[in-house]
């Protein structure tokens, strides 16, 4: 798919995709979490969300032992059953930001 000449690429990460946006005014795409930090919001409002096609899902992924063997492993490994356990998803669906939750746990989705 071909790239109009509406599209601006900016070369950084989300804030300064956010005070782009805000400088030009334009649209863009931006995670909750950077959202709900970000200060410069000038004329900016949420148009969409809540959408299933937006999730922006975060996965963890183990090294092969094979290939990167280390002493860390382990705890790294245990980091990794804790996140995907009922414990660990309960942590993550309950952090907020100004009352705001910030992610909605899927691992069993994944599963």
């Amino acid at each position: 798919m071909g790239v109009g000449s509406w599209y601006r690429d900016i070369g950084g990460g989300m804030g300064q995709a956010l005070n782009t946006a805000t400088a030009m005014p334009a649209y863009t795409l931006s995670d909750r979490g950077t959202w709900l930090s970000f200060k410069n919001k000038g004329l900016l409002a949420i148009l969409i969300e809540g959408d299933p096609r937006l999730i922006n899902r975060y996965d963890v992924i183990e090294l092969n032992p094979d290939k990167h063997p280390g002493p860390r492993l382990a705890a790294a490994h245990r980091l990794a059953e804790w996140l995907v356990s009922s414990e660990g998803q309960a942590v993550i669906g309950d952090y907020r930001i100004n009352g705001q939750q910030l992610f909605h746990p899927s691992a069993e989705a994944s599963r």
